[in-house]
């Protein structure tokens, strides 16, 4: 089915298919310059030392908590056991390597405007037993990072983040995805820049980047560098070296032409964000008090990956209502991201609790959907939407 306003769009050109055919031109397709390129210019573009690219950020989120399963730093480390917050509306994978390394998940209530953590609820459910907080910046929007710095100081707890929905949202001129040890973003199609597939971690963690680069590639030791602090110094022979295997590790490398496509679109991500704010603008400008439902409350400067649209109470409109109208008006449509996520039959097999009440998540679990933002203009799109 063809839609008028889709959820999302293609933002390559000349430069993308250059750079596909200097990979073709070259003839190496596995991992190699273009995507070591890419990593060093992602990492300087979003202010980190370090980035580590993998093949979607569904891998990005499970390198990221096997490299805490792995680390040698006690303050960073995690085991089998270990609490860690999560919030209720997420993306599977957002949970899926949490629960894969055998970590207690506790889901904590997500806010009805920001779609990000309650923080009154965030905060009554940190205990002593806290080990980690996963935080999910959804929708395009940053968390209030001042606000759960103040919730765990002097804690000794370890914040990640999943900014796999928010590449280029910033609070207070710092990027979302580095607030944390370690940061994930996703190069998927229908996000703010597309590899394909494709996602990346970033850390200012030495460490932490030594033990990706050898979970990433079967858990051998041939990516890393002579001195390095997974083995210490490595031996001068690259025939031993390049099948030494020292952590259980996985294939997630992703191929040369989604660094080299990383490449162009990192060029071009300012100019992306910027028309997705300028639409985000429209958006608030035009709907922030429509009849029928409520948009995201912005936290910081958000990147916009689409536009949620939550029923309003009073509207007494059924969710399936509103998307058949959307449909007939031409937009594709889809819940917000994986509603309340503690819902899904796939829970029983996950050791987790749910601290209080996921009310907000239930209801936007049932009233709650989002259409799709672009990097161009989409004023006919806002109007439609006014027009509901």
């Amino acid at each position: 089915m063809s839609f008028r306003f889709p959820l999302a769009t293609s933002s390559w050109d000349q430069k993308e298919l250059d750079a596909l055919q200097r990979v073709i031109a070259s003839d190496r397709y596995s991992m190699g310059d273009e995507v070591a390129e890419f990593e060093r210019r992602f990492a300087t573009y979003f202010g980190s030392k370090y980035a580590v690219m993998v093949n979607s950020g569904s891998s990005a989120n499970l390198l990221m908590t096997a490299a805490l399963a792995y680390t040698k730093n006690p303050a960073l480390k995690l085991a089998p056991g270990d609490e860690i917050i999560v919030p209720a509306v997420s993306w599977p994978t957002t949970y899926y390597p949490l629960n894969q390394y055998g970590l207690h998940l506790k889901f904590v209530d997500i806010d009805l405007e920001t779609l990000n953590y309650d923080l009154a609820a965030l905060e009554e459910a940190v205990t002593d037993k806290t080990r980690a907080i996963m935080v999910v910046n959804l929708l395009g929007n940053p968390n209030d990072f001042d606000a759960i710095s103040r919730i765990i100081d002097g804690r000794d707890i370890v914040v990640i983040e999943d900014n796999c929905e928010s590449m280029g949202a910033t609070l207070g001129g710092k990027q979302a995805g580095t607030f944390g040890v370690m940061g994930t973003y996703s190069c998927f199609f229908s996000h703010h820049i597309s590899t394909m597939e494709g996602g990346m971690v970033v850390t200012d963690d030495e460490e932490l980047y030594h033990v990706m680069l050898v979970l990433r590639a079967h858990g051998w030791t041939r990516n890393l560098p002579k001195f390095n602090h997974v083995t210490g110094e490595k031996s001068d022979d690259p025939f031993e070296e390049s099948f030494r295997f020292v952590l259980p590790g996985y294939n997630l490398r992703p191929l040369e032409m989604s660094g080299a496509l990383g490449i162009a679109q990192l060029e071009k991500l300012p100019a992306l964000i910027e028309g997705r704010r300028a639409n985000g603008a429209l958006v608030q400008q035009r709907l922030s008090g429509h009849p029928k439902f409520m948009i995201q409350k912005e936290i910081g400067n958000s990147s916009w990956f689409g536009f949620s649209l939550v029923i309003r109470p009073e509207a007494g409109l059924k969710r399936a209502d509103l998307v058949k109208e959307l449909i007939e008006t031409g937009f594709e449509c889809r819940p917000i991201v994986g509603g309340n996520f503690a819902k899904n039959d796939v829970m029983q097999y996950f050791d987790y609790s749910i601290h209080a009440e996921l009310k907000n998540a239930d209801y936007i679990d049932a009233n709650g959907l989002f259409v799709g933002n672009h990097h161009y203009p989409i004023a006919d799109a806002v109007d439609a939407l006014a027009a509901l």
